[in-house]
């Protein structure tokens, strides 16, 4: 597995092949992953030791007395994959779910990828996990038959039993897995046909909720280690600055403080500095950083301010970038249209803000490290960890917990190097526990853009040239650096948009490089959350000014992506897109394709009484091949619908001085439950793969929000966040 420090982001969220000597199936199961199946069984946090069974590859064991266990080697963080996954191999494999149990498994390469990102878990794995099943199926069901001593046609798996046709008698599982373990794996075995699925796309409860609801569920926030010391870090308040000195003589006062040492993480390219407290509590820790007096030296640090910064993007658009796509001649099919709009877009920096904040326990005894903590990246991080403290990889011991929230932030691992850095100074298991003010300024942040467009219609109202510039800094060169211009260029700053569906003869796509010393990194949906907010708006502009149905208008301009054309389709039958509104209502629409999926979003709003808007209702579109468990997918569309409202409407983050100015809830709010509106989930019929769930219901809420706000005002929103009270 390649570190996050040496390869892009696409290569990051591929999945490494491992070599067949990981299976004992023999193909490569290079995602194969075993989460908590099981609707009765119980669900733990147990690892791997002393698992009593005969493992049939890494990740199925059966037990002699047929009980199934299923690895669990990937990250849950909300998204269900401790259930959809193992659903899958549960499928092939003809069991059913209480005879089915998970167990955490330990950080290993023979797992081959454990990482989770680009809602790629079950779309990368779903073959995979699909063959894992099914060839331990057949290896079961040849057993039986060389027991029997029967034609193997004439035997059948189902509900964890091998029967005999003609004879009806059965073999569980348990008494067969000896004997399948020394067949020869099956290279291609036979899968079942979607029209006999059982288990796939059947609406079954995801078995981590009741521990997430009575608090039984282990996050990395709960984790305990005898003799831990607790930690809370006083770090730069610009980023980049280096401790000057330290005056702890006021903190060292405080009951319970043990010590104070200076701590380092690594985030991306840059090591960034602070100075941390170790109590024997966790309240010791906080109030003795709060009399910890630090001098900062930050005189060559970049004290970033946002008014500035903008005006910096906004000159770049006047300026010509990489092309990410052309077609035809732009220039010359912009001179000629009839008709042309010209606008500005405006998207901010957002921090993650997941509800568990960033912590870690570790404890590095010479030349051994255990960690546990809630990381998106296990694999990633063991390997960053081994280069940072110079400790061999097979010396690392990292455990998975659940994980509070993930969006991306929990896909760098400098939270764990920090925590490591600090137990090795401090020879001592320690547990780090960032608070909410540490987690909301200390970055990486999703980069601010800026979009400048300009579109061409005919005297017909049809769209005959389109450029679109991007300028955004760059996530692959904050992470990684080059001095090479053309190296700097970040290909995802163009997702959706370089592959949109909308065909016109005269397109311009360009990426413009915007420098910057912010950490940034991947947040939901990545680019996506700002430039599908800006393109889909400017989309709408030239329906408007076309004169014609916003949707219609879309819909006239795909002819080859026919999965694009069907969810928008489906998308006006479910929508009720086509019946007249009550008086003072609008509607706004808006769709998205990009690397993990597509997805689109009709909403409603209405003037109040009292003056301003309110969101009547939400339909969301989801395109998202077989659904593996479809409530599942709705939530997953819920929540990532919640969220684009939270960054559409609420607050975003700003810098004054190189100073994050937003801190807490107080200032960069949440969606409140009772602010949330209807919001309705359809899932267009597919019986194509998997596509991802977790990211693609984000973008298009945005757009569709603010093409609502035009439609019902007359005003055109072009900078976010913004606030339905005052438009």
């Amino acid at each position: 597995m390649k570190t996050s420090e040496s390869i892009n982001r696409r290569a990051f969220l591929q999945l490494t092949g491992s070599t067949g000597a990981m299976l004992v199936l023999g193909f490569s199961l290079t995602d194969c992953k075993g989460k908590e199946a099981q609707a009765a069984s119980q669900l733990t946090n147990l690892s791997e030791d002393a698992i009593a069974g005969r493992e049939l590859n890494p990740f199925i064991i059966i037990n002699s007395d047929g009980k199934i266990i299923l690895m669990a080697h990937k990250p849950e963080m909300g998204q269900g994959t401790w259930q959809s996954m193992p659903l899958i191999i549960a499928e092939e494999l003809e069991v059913i779910l209480d005879q089915v149990q998970i167990r955490m498994a330990k950080v290993e390469k023979k797992y081959g990828d454990m990482s989770v990102g680009g809602s790629y878990s079950v779309r990368g794995s779903w073959m995979d996990l699909r063959k894992a099943g099914a060839a331990a199926r057949e290896m079961l069901t040849q057993a039986a038959a060389n027991t029997w001593k029967v034609p193997v046609s004439e035997c059948y798996a189902k509900e964890g039993k091998i029967y005999h046709k003609p004879s009806n008698k059965s073999l569980p599982y348990g008494e067969l897995v000896e004997e399948a373990a020394k067949l020869q794996v099956p290279k291609e075995p036979k899968l079942k046909d979607p029209k006999d699925f059982k288990l796939v796309g059947q609406k079954i409860a995801r078995p981590d909720i009741p521990l997430k609801v009575n608090g039984t569920a282990q996050f990395g926030i709960d984790v305990k280690i005898p003799g831990m010391l607790y930690v809370s870090v006083l770090r730069s308040p610009v980023f980049h600055g280096t401790v000057k000195n330290i005056d702890d003589t006021e903190t060292k006062k405080i009951a319970g403080v043990k010590q104070v040492i200076q701590a380092e993480r690594k985030l991306n390219n840059h090591k960034l500095y602070g100075v941390a407290v170790l109590a024997d509590n966790y309240w010791a820790a906080l109030q003795g950083k709060k009399v910890l007096k630090v001098e900062w030296n930050t005189k060559d640090v970049d004290k970033v301010n946002t008014d500035q910064q903008y005006t910096q993007l906004r000159e770049l658009t006047k300026t010509e970038g990489v092309t990410a796509r052309k077609e035809g001649d732009f220039a010359a099919g912009f001179a000629k249209a009839s008709k042309k709009v010209e606008a500005i877009y405006e998207l901010p920096f957002a921090a993650h803000a997941p509800m568990e904040p960033q912590n870690c326990v570790a404890w590095v005894q010479g030349n051994k490290i255990d960690i546990w903590a809630p990381t998106q990246i296990p694999d990633s991080a063991k390997k960053e960890l081994s280069e940072y403290l110079k400790i061999p990889e097979e010396n690392i011991s990292l455990t998975i917990t659940f994980l509070g929230g993930g969006f991306g932030r929990r896909l760098f691992a400098d939270a764990i190097m920090e925590a490591a850095y600090i137990s090795k100074q401090a020879n001592a298991p320690v547990k780090v526990v960032w608070t909410r003010e540490d987690d909301m300024t200390g970055g990486p942040f999703r980069p601010g853009t800026v979009s400048s467009f300009k579109g061409g219609l005919d005297a017909s109202g049809k769209v005959i040239a389109l450029q679109h510039k991007v300028v955004a800094p760059s996530i692959m060169d904050n992470m990684f650096g080059s001095k090479d211009p053309k190296q700097r260029q970040d290909d995802g700053a163009m997702e959706g948009i370089k592959e949109s569906s909308y065909e016109i003869p005269n397109i311009s796509y360009q990426n413009i490089f915007a420098e910057t010393t912010l950490p940034i990194g991947w947040w939901r949906a990545v680019y996506s959350t700002t430039t599908a907010f800006a393109h889909e708006c400017f989309i709408d502009e030239l329906a408007h000014t076309a004169k014609k149905d916003p949707l219609d208008f879309r819909i006239g301009m795909i002819q080859k992506n026919l999965r694009m054309k069907s969810l928008y389709t489906f998308l006006r039958d479910k929508s009720g897109w086509d019946k007249p509104l009550p008086k003072g209502w609008g509607k706004g629409v808006a769709a998205w394709e990009f690397f993990a999926g597509r997805a689109g979003h009709v909403v409603f709003v209405s003037k109040k009484p009292t003056g301003g808007l309110q969101i009547e209702k939400v339909v969301v579109a989801i395109d998202c091949g077989t659904a593996v468990n479809p409530d599942n997918v709705k939530s997953q569309v819920e929540g990532a619908t919640v969220m684009a409202l939270m960054a559409a409407l609420r607050d975003s983050i700003t810098f004054k001085d190189g100073v994050p100015q937003q801190t807490n809830f107080d200032n960069y709010r949440m969606m409140r439950m009772s602010e949330i509106p209807s919001i309705e989930v359809y899932l267009v019929p597919s019986v194509e793969k998997p596509d991802g769930v977790g990211e693609p219901g984000l973008p298009p809420l945005a757009p569709a929000l603010a093409n609502a706000v035009f439609a019902v005002t007359g005003k055109r929103i072009r900078k976010l966040p913004f606030d339905l009270d005052t438009v």
